[in-house]
């Protein structure tokens, strides 16, 4: 449970040693921008998450923005999270690997929601919102970038909003500090339509954004959310769908390489050993986990595929994770829960399949269209990987380096990830 109350003021010269450096780092960033709001109103974790607590943020500032009316900027609240650095350095939350790489996470998240007449302090809905955030990163230990959407499907303040889905970006007055224990960038939450998030799957999250900053009511320069908003972009201006999203597409295709999905596979080209068998997936009744260069394999795919690159490639097999970035306990997109456990390499070699039987649900299915049209037709890949377990499915095309699907065998499995080479669906066969 949280609870909402003022902060202290700035330490005093002698006092400043009780303050954890991190904290301090990132209340200077926020004194910088407000000095004077010294004591915003602040959710905090009345519980802290390194002594058990439910809530990974420690706490939550809350800053009423004046505005800009030099660029047209509305007032609003500003939300700034502390919890998702590393606040303290003493190992409590975060393993501190030293000043140059990140702290923690690497980033902390902000949120910019329209004042609406009359309002004398913060809605404190935000703040729940960013823990929800907070929990899912420090669960998965997977990390937010510039430009991610995250499918929310739920108004974001539990009303009637068309608000539902967020959309990830640099905060635009916070600028990135450097803390004893790494550096902190601050990534801003927008609040967009459904049919906002789908343009943004479709075409990219960055797209999506500079459009919304071209649309006052939609955001503006500063991209504040109004949870009151009807209408969508492409409802203000139609011709931004076809302008900007659908040529963007045909000429740019999407940067989405892949999705968190509920997704199986079976290989038709032998029949089950038993009921319980799910084909090329199983051994005896244990399912086959991904080893831990299998799922290097899948990660690199996937982060390559976020980068506008000429030549697509996948990393062989055997490659072994080369960046030192982060830490290692801290995870990608795809590093399964289970990886450590490795299956033996000869009960997960590369073969060939005759014919396979791809299961999708609903939502992955709707973006079958974008694999084909915004990765597949650009020389590109686009993988499904199961939430459920460690089955993963990749669309690749012939310009793909490393693939192990190819035009003349165009099913193949390593494990539980198999790969299927389209071409043949272009030539028409």
């Amino acid at each position: 449970m949280d609870e909402v109350r003022p902060i202290s003021g700035p330490a005093a010269p002698g006092l400043a040693s009780l303050f954890p450096p991190g904290l301090q780092a990132i209340y200077g960033e926020c004194r910088r921008l407000y000095p004077d709001q010294a004591n915003p109103l602040q959710v905090t974790a009345i519980v802290k998450y390194w002594l058990g607590g439910p809530d990974p943020l420690d706490y939550i500032s809350m800053y009423r923005n004046v505005g800009c009316d030099a660029q047209n900027v509305q007032e609003h609240w500003h939300y700034v999270s502390f919890g998702l650095s590393d606040l303290y350095g003493d190992n409590r939350v975060h393993e501190f690997t030293g000043q140059e790489g990140p702290s923690g996470f690497g980033f902390e998240l902000t949120f910019r929601l329209k004042r609406e007449v009359g309002e004398t302090a913060p809605p404190t809905w935000p703040a729940e919102l960013m823990q929800g955030l907070a929990r899912y990163v420090f669960q998965s230990e997977n990390t937010f970038c510039s430009g991610d959407h995250i499918s929310w499907h739920s108004p974001l303040d539990n009303s009637e909003s068309r608000i539902q889905h967020m959309l990830l970006t640099e905060d635009p007055q916070m600028t990135p500090v450097h803390t004893p224990f790494g550096l902190v960038n601050f990534l801003q939450i927008v609040g967009v339509c459904t049919e906002e998030l789908q343009a943004a799957q479709q075409w990219n999250g960055q797209g999506i954004l500079e459009l919304l900053r071209g649309v006052h009511v939609a955001g503006g320069s500063w991209l504040i959310t109004d949870m009151r908003r009807g209408e969508t972009i492409f409802d203000i201006d139609p011709h931004l769908q076809q302008e900007r999203v659908d040529q963007g597409i045909e000429t740019e295709g999407s940067n989405l390489s892949g999705v968190s999905a509920k997704c199986v596979w079976d290989d038709l080209s032998r029949p089950p050993e038993d009921e319980e068998d799910s084909r090329s997936i199983c051994i005896g009744s244990q399912p086959r986990r991904l080893s831990e260069k299998d799922t290097e394999q899948i990660r690199e795919a996937l982060r390559k595929g976020l980068e506008f690159n000429t030549k697509a490639a996948l990393p062989p097999i055997n490659s072994q994770r080369q960046g030192h970035d982060r830490p290692q306990s801290r995870k990608d997109s795809l590093e399964s829960d289970s990886s450590a456990a490795i299956v033996p390499h000869e009960l997960v070699r590369t073969r060939q399949l005759e014919s396979v039987h791809l299961k999708f649900n609903q939502e992955s299915g709707t973006l079958l269209p974008l694999c084909l049209r915004g990765r597949l037709l650009h020389g590109r890949h686009f993988t499904y990987k199961s939430i459920n377990g460690d089955t993963a499915i990749t669309f690749v095309s012939t310009g793909v380096e490393g693939a192990f699907a190819t035009e003349e065998h165009p099913y193949a499995a390593h494990g539980p990830w198999l790969q299927n080479c389209t071409q043949c669906l272009f030539n028409g066969s």
